[in-house]
């Protein structure tokens, strides 16, 4: 989607602190359908979507794996912009997954490596503990990619673009999936 990617690079330009930023929405399923958001990185955009990667036993992965539906929202208030994009996510093929993860820095890699994400604990100690213990593994074995890590795709339905305005005549661009192609409309602000 070209327009996206001129304003995601036009929000790093400009200096737009996190501009990679976005609301990953998903449903939850432990009380019935509900939605269920965080923030996570943009990790790229291409023809085959919004990538992003998560662990399979987080909660955001367990929701995926239930239903793959998802909407991601970036919002750069500095420009007075926001993106809406709504669809499926798709697992990458595993050797994008293993890209991604050896892509990240070892911090990120050592704690990923944990496999603890959203559970609770104690003590900071265990946290340090089970760090430490995961650094030794990637000194062992630096290409290791754990089992349970997922890079995703969404392939989006609708895409819409807000443009913000002083006088609230705030400009709206829906794009709407028509087979391969899309269909566009402007929208009331």
């Amino acid at each position: 989607m070209e327009l996206f990617t001129q304003w995601l690079l036009h929000a790093v330009d400009t200096g737009v602190a996190e501009p990679h930023a976005m609301t990953v929405s998903t449903v939850s399923g432990s009380a019935g359908p509900r939605p269920s958001a965080r923030v996570l990185i943009l990790k790229d955009v291409d023809g085959a979507g919004w990538h992003f990667a998560v662990s399979s036993v987080s909660r955001k992965g367990a929701e995926l794996a239930r239903n793959p539906a998802v909407a991601l929202t970036f919002y750069w208030p500095a420009l007075g912009r926001q993106v809406r994009v709504e669809g499926v996510a798709h697992a990458d093929p595993p050797q994008l997954t293993a890209e991604d993860f050896r892509a990240r820095s070892e911090g990120a890699r050592a704690m990923a490596l944990t496999g603890r994400q959203s559970q609770p604990y104690c003590d900071p100690i265990e946290i340090s503990e089970a760090l430490a213990k995961a650094r030794l593994e990637l000194d062992r074995s630096p290409t290791l990619v754990p089992g349970d890590w997922v890079s995703y795709a969404v392939r989006a339905d609708t895409v819409e673009f807000w443009q913000s305005d002083p006088d609230r005549r705030h400009r709206r661009l829906r794009y709407e999936r028509d087979g391969e192609s899309w269909a566009t409309t402007l929208l009331w602000p």
